[in-house]
């Protein structure tokens, strides 16, 4: 079994292979099922707990800046000069464990989520069905398929009804793929395999019963992944991962000019590289990789709160960003409880017939389970009439019809439902009220005029119609000739509070566009009922008419899409994503392609498989209110991110610069290497709980956007504020109260930590700091690192990191340096944001 040959397997047919696998008809049974899953290796070794932590832990290390540190540490011990090692070495220890911890526990929750939209399969096993994690299948399992699913092995068909795959992701075919069951040549090309089903794929329409060949790596898609795994970057990822290296540049280049300055002025080798490095290192955005996987955990976890799975953590910042959100209309304007109105003949006269053949044609359909089928299905019969059904051909969104045929009373019957259009234009013959079929020509326009009036009523109507048939067996071929029986009237009230939901996205800037496969009269009736003054509808025919050029213009008008075919979606979402930044939410395989092209790919828990797996997000309940919620947090998460980096550019480089200066001017180090590593644990603590920060309501009302303008222009002006602060205090305590090296060591360490604690306080909000309350844990750990940072040169191992009791005098000029910094910085931080804030 488990070196069984799976190559070609097309070219066999699968009675050959359930021999092969001891399967059968009715599956696996559970001794077979334990034996495979053993042989096979099915079960993925997965690392340990203990070796994806000791992992996270060694990747705290992978800086060469961090590398280079310990290594110089080691050096300098090796040389005999020990007295700072071990405190060096515990407070790059004590930082790196912060750190992990942090993002362990982001990383735990990340694999929450995952398991909360594993996606899962329908299999026969001991000859029942049963529904499992795609996970558990194994090769010789029967997998039980239907429209919307996801297939997660390369399979061979036993069965099948009228079954298309979408194979786009293997072959880049658009069009669906016609799948039957039989055997082919084993060079047969890819694209031609029709008895095969691929892992990646989809189904489009049809039911069958396939049997699961190869899985994982073996696959197809398991090859490609395997040999290509590539993942798209976000443009916030690539704005992050391009500014840390460039700020990781600027830092290294500043340190190395700093060393040979010092080097020059015939200070100590060791000493001045031990120096630099550690400048290098407490300076650097070492916390940005850190910072954003947390911000963006804390995120998800606030967003799952809201009822929204997050899928793809980097999609977060992309949800803060849309400006434009594009739905379908059921269950987010509309309740999505479908009821039926009236089931009436094709002049609006309530029919029994009509509603006898609608109720069959629900009640038999086994191939791609909707809400309109549900609701026909609890219909009640004047008849006792118990017809047996002999075959269907399922609805797809070409033909956008379902056929079913049944045994009526002695009579065979084809009885076909779907939208009016594509339902009339197979008839040839009408039912009249008294029961007479008669040509449909003389009543074409009577029955047209009635549908039309319907859509201005705000009704759905779709068409059913019927006709006798000999054989047992049907095919598309069939739906010729047909009689048109009459109209299913739907009704979908509009949801309570949709107003209200569209007035909180208009507060947070995105427009809303309704893309349907209605017509335009429904389409126009929903407008107006959700408040929308002489809404603007788009027909799909009038898109099919529009030049690319036009269409970029038109969409942006334009409020309802109606009458939109599926591959439409796609076409609208690309031509409004020119103006806009667009989230997209859909549920359907008809959604797919937009839900792909969208910048946000937006789906909900009892979507089909196809639709989950596209989207960024998944919501927990299909209602709009959710998505302002989630726009908010995904605000609230880039503005959080941002606020780290705007400490990284203010004080914390700007003392880059400062020191530079002093390594000019000063006979020795500005502060020991000990002493900066220990001012980068210190503000490391309230630095990591940013991501859980308040945010000011004024900072979510718009999109965030990564500007890399706007944070040069910020880096320049708080980096200089931040240097002349720096320099003052050199000057200070050089020239007025003229301390020794110690003694300067200690002050410009106090008012180092001090600086970068307040600005955190002040960058936090766009407003005057003491009008925003900061949360709850980085208040508190802020506070304990200024007690710490002022009591640390009088508590008794002060001498072991460098540190001397500064007098009174001393400590109070520092403090009210720190105070003129606080207060100039966000006098400038208010002026900053009105003069250069992002539109």
């Amino acid at each position: 079994m488990q070196n069984l040959d799976t190559n070609n397997f097309w070219q066999f047919d699968s009675i050959y292979w359930l021999q092969k696998f001891n399967s059968s008809d009715e599956g696996l049974t559970k001794t077979v099922f334990n034996k495979i899953h053993r042989q096979s290796g099915h079960l993925e070794k997965k690392t340990s707990t203990f070796q994806n932590d000791l992992f996270l832990f060694l990747g705290q290390f992978k800086s060469p800046l961090m590398l280079l540190l310990i290594g110089a540490v080691i050096l300098s011990a090796f040389l005999g000069d020990t007295s700072d090692v071990f405190i060096i070495l515990f407070i790059v220890l004590s930082t790196s464990l912060l750190s992990f911890f942090q993002e362990r526990n982001a990383s735990q929750f990340v694999e929450k989520l995952q398991s909360m939209i594993a996606l899962k399969c329908r299999v026969l096993r001991n000859g029942q069905e049963q529904e499992i994690p795609t996970s558990d299948i194994v090769k010789g399992d029967i997998v039980l398929l239907k429209a919307g699913d996801m297939l997660s092995a390369d399979c061979l068909l036993i069965e099948s009804n009228e079954l298309h795959a979408n194979e786009a992701s293997l072959t880049g075919e658009s069009f669906p793929t016609l799948k039957q069951v039989g055997t082919l040549p084993a060079k047969t090309e890819l694209s031609k395999r029709t008895n095969c089903l691929w892992e990646g794929t989809n189904i489009v329409s049809g039911t069958a019963k396939a049997l699961v060949i190869n899985i994982g790596e073996d696959t197809i898609f398991g090859n490609i992944a395997k040999s290509a795994s590539t993942s798209v970057e976000t443009t916030f990822e690539k704005g992050i991962k391009d500014f840390g290296f460039f700020l990781m540049k600027t830092t290294l280049a500043l340190s190395l000019f700093i060393l040979v300055v010092n080097l020059l002025n015939h200070k100590s080798v060791i000493e001045s590289a031990l120096f630099a490095l550690a400048l290098a290192v407490g300076m650097a955005p070492e916390l940005l990789p850190a910072i954003t996987t947390i911000a963006m955990s804390a995120g998800a976890k606030r967003m799952l709160e809201k009822k929204v799975i997050v899928k793809k953590l980097a999609s977060i910042q992309n949800l803060g960003e849309i400006n434009l959100l594009c739905t379908d209309k059921t269950g987010t304007i509309t309740e999505g409880a479908i009821k039926v109105a009236g089931t009436v003949d094709g002049f609006g006269i309530e029919n029994e017939f009509v509603k006898e053949l609608a109720y069959w044609n629900a009640k038999f359909e086994t191939g791609y389970a909707n809400p309109i089928d549900e609701a026909l299905k609890t219909l009640t019969l004047g008849t006792k009439i118990d017809p047996v059904k002999l075959g269907e051909i399922p609805y797809d969104f070409i033909r956008k019809r379902l056929s079913i045929a049944v045994i009526a009373d002695k009579d065979k019957v084809l009885i076909s439902k779907g939208a009016f259009n594509q339902i009339f234009s197979i008839c040839t013959k009408v039912r009249v009220s008294n029961g007479t079929v008669e040509d449909i020509v003389t009543h074409k326009k009577d029955v047209e005029n009635k549908y039309n009036q319907f859509g201005i009523d705000g009704l759905r109507s779709i068409g059913i119609c019927y006709k006798n048939i000999e054989t047992n067996t049907i095919t598309k071929k069939d739906e010729t000739d047909m009689i048109f029986a009459g109209f299913i009237l739907l009704q979908d009230p509009v949801k309570a509070g949709i107003i209200e939901t569209i007035a909180e996205l208009k507060k947070l800037k995105v427009n809303l566009k309704i893309i349907s496969g209605d017509n335009k009269n429904v389409a126009k009736s929903i407008a107006l009922n959700i408040g929308i003054k002489d809404p603007v509808v788009m027909t799909g025919q009038e898109l099919f008419s529009a030049s690319t050029e036009a269409l970029h213009h038109l969409v942006k008008k334009v409020h309802i899409f109606a009458e939109v075919e599926p591959q439409q979606k796609e076409h609208i979402i690309q031509a409004l994503r020119k103006t806009y930044s667009v989230g997209y939410m859909g549920d359907g395989i008809n959604d797919v392609s937009a839900i792909s092209a969208a910048d946000v790919g937006i789906s909900v828990e009892n979507a089909v498989d196809v639709a989950r797996e596209a989207a960024d997000f998944v919501l927990m309940e299909k209602n709009l209110i959710v998505i302002v919620d989630g726009i908010k947090e995904g605000r609230k998460t880039f503005a959080n991110t941002l606020k780290y980096i705007f400490i990284n550019t203010g004080s914390t480089f700007g003392n880059m610069f400062s020191v530079a200066i002093a390594s000019l001017i000063l006979p020795f180090l500005p502060m020991l290497p000990k002493q900066i590593l220990l001012t980068n644990f210190i503000t490391d603590f309230p630095y990591l709980t940013i991501a859980s920060d308040n945010v000011d309501q004024e900072q979510l009302e718009k999109p965030g956007k990564w500007d890399l303008k706007f944070i040069r222009n910020y880096m320049v002006i708080f980096g200089i504020h931040s240097s002349i602060f720096d320099i003052i205090t050199f000057l200070t305590l050089l020239y007025v109260l003229k301390v020794k090296e110690t003694a300067f060591q200690t002050a410009w360490f106090v008012e180092s930590i001090l600086t970068e604690l307040f600005i955190l306080f002040i960058i936090r909000t766009h407003k005057n700091f003491f009008k925003s309350t900061p949360s709850k844990y980085l208040f508190i750990l802020s506070i304990l690192g200024l007690v710490i940072t002022i009591s640390l040169p009088y508590l008794p191992f002060a001498g072991e990191v460098g540190l001397t009791p500064l007098p009174v005098l001393n400590l109070g000029i520092m403090l009210v340096i720190v105070v003129c910094y606080i207060t100039t910085a966000d006098i400038l931080k208010v002026w900053f944001f009105k003069k250069y804030r992002s539109s």
